[in-house]
């Protein structure tokens, strides 16, 4: 497993949506929200419209694709960040990149707080 690379980690850093396809459904995208917090991609947000939990995005056995604008796309697998210093540094990246959006508190909900994962794309890079 690497990080993601400048292109993708930029692309992540500055996109308001980015698409995910999981396994559960190959054949279709769903929009999720995600910020870089360092070098770390943390807590991935389904907004409410897309299905919230029922995307797949938390499921272990169901490694996700994220769509970063074309061509980009990573395979990615996800991990608990759940020690509360990923968790505030998660939920301040997502405050301040989503104010505007109505769903901007939604994100930062105590019992959203547990789910914060960290992605890491799964392409070798040389």
């Amino acid at each position: 497993m690497t990080n993601f690379d400048a292109d993708t980690l930029s692309a992540l850093r500055e996109g308001r949506e980015v698409r995910i396809r999981t396994g559960k459904h190959p054949e279709s995208t769903v929009v999720i929200w995600v910020v870089v917090a360092g070098d770390a991609v943390l807590r991935a947000f389904v907004p409410r419209r897309q299905g919230g939990a029922g995307t797949g995005i938390s499921r272990p056995e169901v490694p996700p694709t994220l769509e970063v604008g074309r061509p980009m796309a990573s395979p990615c697998r996800r991990f608990p960040a759940d020690d509360p210093a990923s968790i505030e540094r998660a939920s301040r990246a997502f405050l301040a990149k989503y104010q505007p959006s109505p769903y901007a508190q939604a994100m930062v909900k105590a019992d959203l707080l547990p789910t914060t994962l960290r992605l890491e794309t799964t392409l070798m890079s040389f």
